[in-house]
């Protein structure tokens, strides 16, 4: 119970600091990059710090990293799909998951084995 407050405390005041960043940054479509993924992340990653290690935190890190690479592909083929050949919304998603799952599978296997 305490590690959901301190991952509360700890995520709330950095999504705080990004939003302050974020609102300062021109032109406003940079203000979504400085959201809540990027300061849940720190306060998990600080948390798993001081709960295991270094070592474990390193492993974290790299697969937030691979995810967030698996996220990209995923992005682009929703966004092509939607805007050049017109596709649904529930169809294009689907297949982009298909399409997140090999890259971040294909990620893991080559970038850790």
């Amino acid at each position: 119970m305490v590690d959901y407050a301190l991952r509360f405390l700890i995520g709330g005041l950095v999504v705080s600091l990004f939003a302050a960043i974020g609102d300062v940054l021109r032109p406003k479509s940079f203000a979504g990059l400085f959201g809540a993924a990027p300061s849940v992340a720190l306060a998990t990653l600080g948390l798993a710090f001081w709960k295991h290690g270094g070592e474990y935190v390193a492993i974290e890190g790299r697969s937030m990293v691979l995810g967030a690479f698996a996220l990209t592909a995923y992005s682009l083929v929703v966004c092509q799909l939607l805007m050049r050949a017109y596709w649904s919304a529930p169809k294009a998603t689907l297949v982009a998951l298909a399409i997140w799952l090999a890259v971040a599978a294909g990620l893991k296997q080559v970038l850790i084995g």
